[in-house]
């Protein structure tokens, strides 16, 4: 990853890179690997992950079927 620092403005650029960094996972993937996680408590959290999804998707259909 390549940040260009622009103007000597440093600043700028730690706030881009932040930005990558966020949108591209990298804090929650450093948060998940903090400590060790057995095979049953990652099916739980994707699980839970998958039903959040579907659950969002879900209003987000209800919603756009009910402004027609």
């Amino acid at each position: 990853m390549q940040i260009m620092v622009r103007d000597n403005n440093v600043d700028q650029a730690l706030r881009a890179l932040k930005k990558k960094l966020q949108r591209e996972g990298v804090y929650r993937e450093m948060k998940l690997r903090r400590h060790y996680e057995k095979p049953s408590e990652k099916r739980a959290r994707e699980k839970a992950a998958a039903v959040r999804r579907a659950r969002k998707m879900e209003r987000k259909v209800a919603e756009r079927d009910g402004l027609k």
